[in-house]
């Protein structure tokens, strides 16, 4: 209940926005190989924000 209005930091958007891309970029691979290595880029670009972040 506390919690309910509290905002994300940005660390914690980065962090949802690359779990999103890990999961996207593993369904894709099964499907489309060269779609998964574009989205695993994507999430690789996001975790160097968050260790900058850091």
């Amino acid at each position: 209940m506390f919690g309910l209005f509290k905002r994300k930091t940005p660390l914690e958007k980065l962090q949802e926005k690359y779990n999103k891309l890990t999961e996207e970029a593993f369904k894709l691979s099964k499907i489309d190989r060269k779609a998964s290595d574009a989205k695993q880029a994507e999430a690789e670009e996001v975790l160097k924000q968050m260790d900058a972040l850091n």
